[in-house]
């Protein structure tokens, strides 16, 4: 059933664990992220970057994930993530997305409070939430570009969320888009501070990649979203790669097949290791 990410994330602060929100590019990875959901009695996120419209448009894939939602037997949310412009983020919310991101990471600390505010002003008329981004996650999310970490600074985070009031705050750890270069070295110190000041749920993205433990140990300390992108793609490619070397592709349902495999085992592992699993009943 669609439900509103903040209700999700709510849970989670109560329970102690993170929700996965899983990016997705077409409907065999929503199929997955879904099946592996049921199975495990999970909430899930189901969500898509700005910058990933140009491979999946979001008037095409934006109704299918909110359709796929409303249809699921388990509490799913519907995230428009990384949204860059007003046009965008205001297009999902009339498609019927529970909440949006406003990344104004990039911006001065002063005019990302006051764009994130028209954001929230404009969710609101939806009863949508609202996600925003201080510090400087990493990469990019398409992977188009090495932007340095620059990790947040704990005392904006409590300007930031006070002046703001925003539904979720993702914040820079050390943390970064896409395939790591190199072990991430997390900086808990920052986000344990974090934590202890900053009311709303806290977001960690650039999850693919970051250890098993390193995941729990965010999950245990203020981390309620966590996003996961580029280890669905790698996994869904990996899956049909062997599928192909195992010649059990056979046509084009048998390649179908193995992308919701693909995007299924992916979601499945980061369900277990996120702690959401048996956090709700099957409809």
């Amino acid at each position: 059933m669609l439900v509103n990410m903040r209700n999700l994330l709510s849970d989670a602060q109560k329970g102690n664990y993170a929700v996965g929100s899983f990016s997705v590019a077409n409907m065999e990875m929503v199929l997955g992220v879904l099946k592996a959901a049921q199975e495990l009695k999970a909430p899930v996120i189901l969500q898509i970057a700005e910058v990933r419209l140009k491979q999946s448009p979001l008037e095409v894939i934006g109704p299918l994930m909110v359709a796929a939602a409303k249809a699921a037997k388990t509490p799913v949310a519907v995230h428009f993530d990384h949204g860059k412009t007003i046009e965008k983020i205001s297009q999902a919310l009339e498609l019927g997305f529970t909440s949006v991101m406003f990344d104004g990471s990039h911006l001065p600390l002063e005019e990302n409070i006051a764009v994130t505010n028209e954001v929230i002003n404009i969710a609101s008329k939806y009863g949508a939430a609202v996600e925003a981004e201080i510090g400087c996650v990493g990469g990019s999310e398409d992977g188009s570009e090495d932007i340095a970490i620059n990790c947040t600074d704990p005392d904006d985070a409590v300007r930031f969320a006070r002046e703001t009031g925003v539904d979720a705050l993702a914040i820079a750890i050390g943390n970064a888009h896409g395939n790591y270069k190199s072990t991430p070295n997390l900086r808990f110190d920052i986000l344990e501070k974090c934590a202890k000041a900053v009311e709303p749920p806290l977001v960690l993205h650039g999850g693919t990649g970051i250890s098993p433990d390193d995941f729990v140990r965010c999950s245990k300390t203020g981390i309620k979203k966590i996003n996961i992108a580029t280890a669905t793609f790698d996994s869904v490619e990996k899956t049909v790669h062997g599928c192909y070397n195992e010649n059990s592709i056979k046509g084009y349902y048998d390649l179908q097949a193995a992308e919701v495999e693909g995007a299924y085992q992916n979601a499945k592992r980061h369900i277990l290791i996120f702690g959401s699993d048996n956090k709700t009943e099957v409809l």
